[in-house]
Order: C-alpha cells, then sequence, then structure tokens
C-alpha cells in the first residue's frame, strides 16, 4: 500500500474508533402500561427528547399489559435479567427493594422539593422510586342534592365528621330517590381495597398493620378501633347505603351519571366523567371518623434495577423525566394529579380554579401512603378478602382476629422482612 492508501486508511480507521468511543449506550425500560397509547404517547415523547439530549444514553422501551407485569418482573429477576429502569408500583416497592430487584434511587440534590409525599417512595429511609403523578379518591357529589337535603358542604378543613356523614347516608336513604345513597365500587377489587378502603379504617384509628414496628398487624387490624371499623363498614352493606360485592361493573362506571347513587367514593381518573354528567359536580374530601380524614396515596414510579450495569444513565433518564412539562402532560394527557405546584399550574384540569383542582389539595392534605413494609403484598390480599367477607356478613371480630393472626404469621415466617 502507498503512502496515500495508508494515510486513508489511518483516518477511516480513525474515525471508525471515535465512532464507536461516542455511541450511545443502550438502557432498557419496562413499563406497566401496555395496550394505552395515550399513556404510551408521552412516555415516548420523553424517551425521545432524553435520547436527543446527549450522547451518552439511548433508552429502549419494553411494554407488557398491567396484569402480567408483576409476574414479568418476579420472573425476570430470578432469571438475573431485570432492565435497567424499572416501573413499579408505589405500594409494591418495599417488596422488590428488600428482595433485592431494586437499587437505591440517587437522584440530585432538590430533585423532589416541593413534591407531594405520594410519588415519592421510600422505604427503610432510603429513596427507591418516584412517580410522575398521583391519585387521590374523593366524595363525589352533586350540589343540588346535598342542597335538597340540607347536608352541609364539607371543606379539607372542615371536613363532615363520622356522625355527620351517617345520618347524610340515612337521609338520602329515607327519601327513596335513590337505589342507594353511597357508591363504593365495590365492583372493583385487588388494590382498589386497601387503596380506596384501607383510609377509613385508618381514620377510625386503626391499620393494616402496626405502623411502629411493622412487626405485627395485633392491635391494629383487630383492636377496638378496627372493630368499630369492622361494624360500620358491615352496616353499610346491611343497611342498605351501598351496594355489596355483587355490585354490577356497568353500575360502578355509570351509576352516579344515571341517579342510581347519589354519593360516589371514586378517584379523579373518573373525575371528567362526572364533571360532564353534572355542572354542579363536587369533589369532597374524606369523612373524619375520629383520627382525621383520610385518602390513599401512591400509583406507579420508576426506578433502578439492582442489577443494572448503567445506574448513573438510568437515574439521568429518571431525572429527566420529572420535568415539570413534562409532569404536567402526563396530568392533561390521562387525568392523574401532577406531583409539584409548578406542574400543577401549568396542568389544564389541576391549576388554581381548574376543574380537578380539589384533588390536589386532598392529596396534600389527607394522603397516606399503604403501609410501607416488604409485607404489604401479602396484607393487602388478607386485607381485601376480610372486607368482602365482612361486607358479605361474617362476625366482625372474629374476622379481623383471623386477618390479624394471618399477617403476623407472614412477618414472623420472613424474620421481619428485615425490619
Amino acid at each position: 500500500m502507498n503512502r496515500r492508501g495508508l494515510l486513508i486508511g489511518a483516518t477511516l480507521a480513525s474515525v471508525l474508533m471515535t465512532t464507536a468511543a461516542f455511541a450511545a449506550t443502550e438502557l432498557s425500560m419496562w413499563y406497566h402500561g401496555a395496550g394505552n397509547p395515550v399513556e404510551r404517547e408521552i412516555l415516548a415523547g420523553i424517551i425521545a427528547d432524553f435520547n436527543a439530549s446527549q450522547a451518552d444514553w439511548s433508552i429502549k422501551l419494553e411494554e407488557f399489559p398491567q396484569g402480567a407485569y408483576n409476574d414479568s418482573v418476579t420472573a425476570a429477576a430470578l432469571a438475573g435479567k431485570l432492565p435497567d429502569i424499572i416501573d413499579v408500583d408505589g405500594p409494591n416497592m418495599p417488596n422488590w427493594a428488600w428482595a433485592g430487584y431494586m437499587a437505591p434511587l440517587e437522584l440530585p440534590a432538590g430533585t423532589l422539593d416541593n413534591f407531594l409525599p405520594g410519588p415519592i417512595g421510600e422505604w427503610n429511609g432510603t429513596l427507591y422510586s418516584v412517580g410522575l403523578w398521583d391519585a387521590a379518591v374523593a366524595m363525589v357529589a352533586r350540589k343540588s342534592t346535598l342542597d335538597e337535603f340540607g347536608i352541609r358542604i364539607p371543606t379539607v378543613t372542615e371536613p363532615w365528621t363520622g356522625d355527620e356523614f351517617n345520618a347524610a347516608l340515612e337521609k338520602i336513604k329515607a327519601s327513596g330517590k335513590y337505589e342507594y345513597p353511597l357508591d363504593l365500587g365495590m365492583a372493583w377489587t385487588g388494590e382498589w381495597y386497601p387503596y380506596a378502603f384501607s383510609p377509613f379504617l385508618q381514620s377510625f384509628g386503626g391499620d393494616i398493620v402496626d405502623r411502629t414496628t411493622y412487626k405485627t398487624a395485633e392491635g391494629a387490624l383487630n383492636g377496638e378501633a378496627a372493630v368499630k371499623f369492622g361494624e360500620w363498614w358491615q352496616h353499610l352493606f346491611t343497611d342498605k347505603l351501598a351496594p355489596g360485592t355483587s355490585q354490577d361493573p356497568a353500575d360502578r362506571d355509570s351509576g352516579f351519571a344515571s341517579g342510581k347513587y347519589a354519593i360516589s367514593w371514586n378517584g379523579n381518573w373518573a373525575a371528567l366523567g362526572a364533571l360532564t354528567a353534572f355542572d354542579d359536580t363536587l369533589f369532597l374530601p374524606a369523612p373524619d371518623f375520629g383520627h382525621g380524614p383520610k385518602i390513599g396515596a401512591a400509583s406507579w414510579q420508576f426506578g433502578v434495577s439492582a442489577s443494572s450495569q448503567h445506574k448513573d444513565g438510568a437515574t439521568a433518564f429518571i431525572t429527566f423525566a420529572l420535568q415539570d412539562k413534562y409532569l404536567a402532560a402526563f396530568s392533561d394527557a390521562i387525568g392523574l394529579i401532577p406531583p409539584t405546584p409548578a406542574a400543577a399550574a401549568m396542568s389544564k384540569n389541576y391549576k388554581e380554579g381548574g376543574p380537578m383542582a380539589a384533588f390536589y389539595e386532598l392529596s396534600k392534605v389527607q394522603a397516606l401512603v399503604r403501609p410501607v413494609t416488604p409485607g404489604y403484598v401479602v396484607e393487602a390480599k388478607v386485607f381485601e378478602k376480610a372486607l368482602a367477607d365482612i361486607a358479605n356478613g361474617a362476625k366482625v371480630a372474629d374476622t379481623l382476629d383471623a386477618a390479624a393472626d394471618e399477617i403476623t404469621a407472614d412477618i414472623e415466617k420472613n424474620k421481619g422482612y428485615g425490619l
């Protein structure tokens, strides 16, 4: 080869080596939202923006149906094939962190300043995940209905007392105008039960598990306060104040709008439908049964897998995704709550004076995350069964005793889950 050929060859090799040196490293990301094109479009846009914003990392998204997602993560963890970035339902995060699926999430200082508490996934004093939205539940009613029955409109600072709420339900029932005064959404199962109904228990002064130690459910789920809650819960169904476990799912979806139910315990994801049905729709705080009004908190969140070889890149993407413009975009697209005041102000529905602004305030003031423990995945199922059994007529004290024993036995079997 002549000197000119040698120079050309050396230059080409240099170009190829430089290109290889600066090629972006691919990061895998799993997401539970397959089948939700609106949600996917927003996430795909964030990924495209991140990939274009720098040359070090390139995110590759893989989507799963929500019903199969958790099993897929568990199987991948056992096979040592977890992705770099994990999507996790907030209350499940402690179990995945305890099981070694997730690494601590080391965000830049100040990243989560002003965040609502619900989207922040901490366990044992360590941050593992963060969400791009939160969800909240409210008592949904019409102003005209409350005015008709002389029922006070509650506020965040002055919610209904338990006695006021019970009296309101009885007054509405006595009118005979509605099939039931209250819709709790009993047609929904699974995570809805601990998310939507354990806040009533907590407002009575009980809980699914003793949060001071997380080592037992004794006294929390079957103590005096919990039994009072259980008796109240059962009377809602025996006294025909709410439809029970045989509720038609179609009635859950449309019963408030069609006039079957006067008040509906429902989430912000259904709020726009209620506003469309009635122009005097109100989103009201949870009642206070003696220990403060409570609602559930925490939704799907992002974290870094413990097996990722590129935790810095995965963390960089999560940090990038937490920009207010993306939080507002998710809110506008899927109706959930932006986690920061700035994002709420940028959103269509949660800005000051917006049609769903009440949910942001409820999330800030009343929200309580579900028990932050690896044992929650078992506790949630036990709690669901106990409440369904009580609604169907089972003895309250016996059912709660059995549930507390089952949860405590699971904690002991797992040596306290490291707590």
